[in-house]
């Protein structure tokens, strides 16, 4: 994410439990499997606690920050327990704060808590809060679109797009946010979202110094999480958008072609997985690494959220994302990329650490929700089952772990990891009430 290498990351090193993840799902006729579902008391507690935690708007318990990319995957869970007035007036400071291109910021912060060192954007619309973006990233935009597509689902307060922000409607800015992707984050030779080097969908470069922000020794490349995020919030934008309003672009026709774009440059169909990236300027990396070699799960879940596979690639998909975590003791399919990147080729961040294979709920409890809207319903319940009881043991929500030792690293109370929990649980409850 985008905060941490300045700032002191918690750690909480608690007794390592160990989990067992299964390689093949133990498959329950569907109605035994719908009863084991609705009396595990666990997915109870979780629920409770997360929401008990979700009353609170900021990613984590070491971030006074509201970050987008975090807020889009808790939202759901937030307005069970917040006014949605609270949370609405959280959305549209997003679009009070946005760039005159379109572009949107990663979060704010109350002005008189603002880090020294970081560079921010002011808005006389919102004059008590500073504004930051992480330049790296290509993922604000199209996580304030699914935001506010959920906010709408969850309250029915359609309102919030005729919201006008500086003589804008919510609705326009969200198509200038679209718009400013196509602008500034745009390849035409390949017809595919761009953005720097990074681990998966991480937000730092690999080179030493500064690694949230462009420079000269950034590398541009296209890879499955940027394109993937923005064809879900086209699709959000479009499920959305009133019948008479006319949009910038035809939004719909961007989608097909990235989807087809993805197919013909990313994914390999003989090895059913992603390419970690298609660079635009060169490689960071030396010749002799393999980079293709390593497996990219949180890209790759998000490509299954977006509809780019079909169940077969699905279960290919997962297979790999299992099999890379039974290689370490304490992993889960959360775990970010595998194998991860050797520090002589990524020295901002040491293998192991942080995004670049440390075990993050926060992507995994995605990708069990891709599974159960796809009918992987065994396997859900089975690669679900260690993230229960990690949280479980370590009493609380944390941020990432380590799969080598199993402790609970990054902030804690991290909302995130309660929020894409929370959604998981609640599909798999819909799924078991529904297969009774």
């Amino acid at each position: 994410m985008k905060k941490t290498l300045l700032i002191t990351v918690i750690t909480v090193l608690l007794t390592p439990v160990i989990f067992s993840l299964q390689t093949h799902a133990q498959t329950k006729d569907p109605g035994t499997l719908a009863k084991s579902i609705l009396a595990d008391s666990r997915l109870d507690t979780i629920q409770a606690r997360a929401l008990q935690l979700l009353t609170g708007l900021s990613a984590g318990t070491s971030y006074g920050e509201v970050w987008i990319r975090d807020l889009n995957t808790f939202i759901k869970g937030s307005l069970q327990v917040l006014p949605k007035e609270k949370v609405k007036e959280m959305l549209l400071l997003f679009f009070k704060m946005q760039g005159s291109n379109g572009d949107i910021v990663d979060g704010f912060i109350d002005k008189k808590k603002a880090y020294v060192g970081y560079e921010y954007r002011y808005s006389d619309l919102a004059p008590e809060w500073a504004a930051h973006k992480n330049t790296v990233e290509t993922d604000q935009e199209s996580s304030l679109i699914q935001a506010i597509r959920k906010y709408i689902d969850i309250t029915g307060d359609q309102s919030i797009l005729t919201e006008e922000v500086a003589g804008k409607t919510v609705l326009q800015r969200m198509d200038n946010a679209l718009s400013y992707l196509l602008k500034e984050r745009w390849s035409a030779k390949y017809g595919l979202i761009t953005g720097a080097t990074t681990v998966d969908w991480g937000d730092v470069q690999p080179e030493t110094g500064w690694g949230v922000r462009i420079n000269d020794k950034t590398k541009w490349a296209i890879d499955i999480y940027d394109n993937a995020m923005f064809v879900i919030a086209i699709k959000d934008f479009l499920a959305i958008k009133p019948d008479n309003y006319t949009s910038t672009k035809n939004w719909g026709e961007v989608a097909a072609g990235i989807r087809k774009n993805v197919r013909k440059y990313l994914w390999q169909p003989a090895a059913q997985k992603y390419i970690p990236h298609l660079y635009l300027n060169g490689s960071p990396f030396s010749k002799t690494f393999n980079e293709a070699a390593i497996l990219y799960t949180g890209g790759s879940t998000c490509a299954i959220l977006a509809g780019f596979h079909n169940k077969e690639e699905i279960a290919a998909i997962n297979r790999q994302m299992v099999q890379a975590a039974a290689k370490e003791k304490y992993a889960t399919i959360g775990i970010t990329v595998y194998p991860p990147y050797p520090a002589a080729e990524f020295p901002n961040m040491h293998p192991y650490v942080y995004q670049n294979a440390g075990d993050w709920t926060w992507f995994g409890g995605r990708m069990i929700q891709a599974l159960i809207a796809n009918g992987f319903i065994n396997e859900a319940v089975d690669e679900l089952n260690p993230m229960i009881e990690r949280v479980i043991a370590h009493k609380g929500f944390y941020e990432w772990y380590d799969v080598q030792t199993g402790a609970a690293k990054g902030s804690g109370d991290f909302r995130g990891e309660a929020g894409v929990l929370y959604d998981a649980i609640t599909l798999l409850k819909h799924w078991a009430t529904n297969h009774q």
